[in-house]
């Protein structure tokens, strides 16, 4: 397919990978949370993406294999060996065809169709090889390492990523801190030359794959969402999207 022809549904699909065998939070994509299993959550948000043409769950497991089958979901299996979902993306780019491959963390039940939309809006531009998303980092994140910071250049590529506070505001003057949304879209050949590229100084240092294609001089794009998610790593972040889950329920 032509990367400069128009970008429509059938182009693009979603690839979930989940693991089972998680560790901070044993088989979390199983887990019940307000009704049905953590994973159920994120594979109907991605459905209901009209920019998405297909929706498929990259398994390392027959459980995880078993609740797809019984509700109609697409599943693949992918090898238990593989070490992160990058690997399991390319995995399934290997099987299945599409000019853009998005990855979704099955542990962000708190997605939204919209954030998608967002992230697949700039391949319009058929220079644009990879996207991911920002959002407005809150005041209490912005020295936290477990929360990722990025800062871009004036065209939305993505400059650096950082668990420490970039920009660092040394006087004091306004500005806009910005967290990142570990969500990715890829064209097939930014995602074939990512997993052949071997991990980076910066990415083994920082902890953060995304900075190999940086070091690699391969632009990432970064979108803006309004839309905030929270990742499920431990029963008190269960506890807390739980709560989200039923204040989005009610309206309150």
């Amino acid at each position: 397919m032509s990367s400069g022809a128009a970008l429509t549904p059938e182009r693009v699909l979603a690839v979930i990978p989940a693991r089972l065998a998680s560790t901070r939070l044993p088989r979390k994509v199983l887990r019940e949370l307000n009704g049905q299993p953590l994973l159920a959550w994120v594979v109907e948000a991605a459905l209901r993406c009209p920019q998405v043409g297909s929706v498929v769950v990259a398994a390392d497991s027959d459980e995880v294999a078993a609740l797809c089958a019984a509700r109609g979901w697409q599943c693949l299996m992918t090898s238990p060996e593989l070490p992160s979902g990058s690997d399991r993306l390319f995995a399934v780019s290997r099987m299945m065809d599409a000019e853009i491959y998005v990855n979704i963390q099955a542990d962000e039940p708190l997605l939204q169709p919209s954030q998608l939309e967002a992230m697949l809006a700039p391949f319009a531009d058929p220079a644009v090889s990879v996207s991911t998303l920002k959002v407005r980092c809150p005041e209490e994140s912005v020295a936290d390492p477990n929360v990722v910071k990025v800062v871009t250049a004036a065209d939305g590529r993505a400059l650096y990523f950082s668990r420490a506070t970039i920009p660092f505001n040394r006087d004091g003057q306004a500005t806009t801190c910005w967290k990142h949304l570990g969500l990715y879209a890829y064209r097939k050949q930014a995602l074939a030359r990512f997993a052949a590229l071997p991990p980076g100084r910066l990415e083994q240092i920082e902890r953060l794959e995304q900075l190999r294609l940086l070091e690699n001089g391969i632009d990432i794009h970064v979108a803006e969402s309004s839309v905030d998610t929270i990742g499920v790593d431990t029963e008190e972040d269960l506890r807390r999207v739980s709560e989200l889950l039923s204040r989005r329920r009610t309206g309150a």
